[in-house]
């Protein structure tokens, strides 16, 4: 039972990531689109994101 409650939890984690990256692209791409993408690429999307957020507390341009 605790793994399949483990994997639940690591299942919702990866969702949620998904989910995040997808409001970040501004329908830039889709969940299903996101959801068909390797790790490696999820991976690179999500140092894109962090990195623009870096740029934009850096130089004090609104990202919302």
């Amino acid at each position: 039972m605790a793994f399949i409650e483990s994997y639940d939890r690591q299942v919702k984690a990866i969702k949620e990531e998904l989910l995040r990256m997808c409001w970040f692209m501004r329908g830039g791409v889709s969940y299903d689109e996101m959801m068909a993408m390797s790790t490696s690429e999820r991976e690179i999307i999500a140092k894109i994101i962090k990195d623009n957020l870096d740029t934009a507390k850096k130089t004090g341009t609104p990202f919302f």
